[in-house]
């Protein structure tokens, strides 16, 4: 597979005036990716108390100056979600009562975004209410990474960048130098997702599973649309939750004849048996990235995990100097 332009990105060299107001802050979610991103911009976290009084209530004080600063806090609502959201709602809070000029809520995860419109009537939009809460208390932007559905950005009336983990999938995926590949959706509705990652693939071509959902977090898989015998399949996915439908579409493309099949996907949200699922599967792979941080209790040999934090750090630079986020990272 011949490699395309390098997608690697490279810190550039940031001036103390350049960086004079822009504050980076962590919820504790995944501080680690934070600090990975902070590093990339050549600053420091944010100094910030947080305590739990005994009832469970979360305390968080930001502990330096932020007044007409533009303040950004990585914080992917993620496994505890509502202890997360709820702790990323206070923080912004805290921000705007400090007079930040502009907050930015980053978020490498958004949670609540698989009830994104009423499809059996008297149900909770919860897509659209988590963007009513960032909205009332006190964002004033919101960057998100690989959202499940695209229209989510419509629910705000803010400004929102929305940017994808590919970059990292693609240069990993390239350092393979695979032969013959295919790229492979694991429903309908993934198929814009897998082409536009087949075109930054090479063009390699697309093949499609063809699956009908009888409830939530249950997939029964039918056949496979598309040509992958012989070949290296692809499965790529916005994210792997219980593992269900991604490795029953690995078991269909070996039984069509696919030679390797490999499991791409941004969010690594692993809720149970999905170890025990992706463990057993046929996959060589499964290449996440670190939008949600990974316990070693849910790591498994095939695993490998991509950061992120250049994209997002690349991304929230050009925000804070007001320069176009280059299509790279979309």
């Amino acid at each position: 597979m011949s490699r395309s332009p390098t997608l690697t990105l490279q810190p550039t060299v940031r001036s103390a005036i350049d960086r004079s107001r822009l504050r980076l802050f962590s919820g504790s979610a995944n501080l680690s990716l934070a600090q990975e991103v902070a590093a990339y911009l050549g600053i420091d976290l944010g100094p910030m108390v947080r305590k739990r009084f005994a009832d469970g209530e979360l305390y968080i004080q930001i502990q330096e100056s932020i007044r007409g600063c533009d303040v950004y806090i990585v914080q992917p609502i993620a496994h505890p979600v509502n202890d997360h959201l709820m702790e990323l709602l206070i923080v912004v809070d805290a921000c705007r009562r400090a007079s930040a000029r502009q907050i930015t809520a980053v978020l490498p995860y958004y949670a609540y975004a698989r009830a994104d419109r009423k499809t059996a009537g008297r149900e909770s939009i919860t897509a659209k209410l988590v963007a009513n809460l960032l909205t009332e208390a006190g964002a004033n932007r919101v960057l998100a990474m690989d959202l499940h559905s695209a229209q989510i950005q419509g629910y705000f009336d803010i400004p929102f960048d929305h940017v994808y983990g590919s970059p990292a999938l693609l240069e990993y995926l390239y350092s393979k130098n695979f032969s013959d590949v295919v790229v492979v959706s694991p429903d309908v509705g993934g198929v814009a997702r897998a082409r536009a990652f087949a075109k930054k693939l090479n063009d390699a071509p697309l093949a499609i599973i063809d699956k009908r959902r009888q409830a939530h977090n249950v997939a029964e898989v039918l056949n496979v649309i598309g040509d992958v015998k012989g070949k290296t399949a692809i499965l790529v996915d916005d994210m792997i939750d219980t593992a269900g439908t991604i490795t029953e579409g690995g078991r269909l493309l070996k039984e069509e004849g696919a030679e390797r099949v490999y499991a791409c996907a941004t969010h690594a949200v692993f809720s149970p048996p999905a170890v025990d699922r992706l463990s057993q599967s046929v996959f060589e792979e499964v290449i996440v990235t670190n939008t949600i941080p990974v316990p070693a209790d849910k790591r498994f040999p095939q695993l490998t995990m991509l950061s992120v934090a250049n994209v997002l750090g690349e991304t929230i630079w050009r925000i804070h100097e007001d320069s176009s986020v280059s299509s790279m990272f979309r």
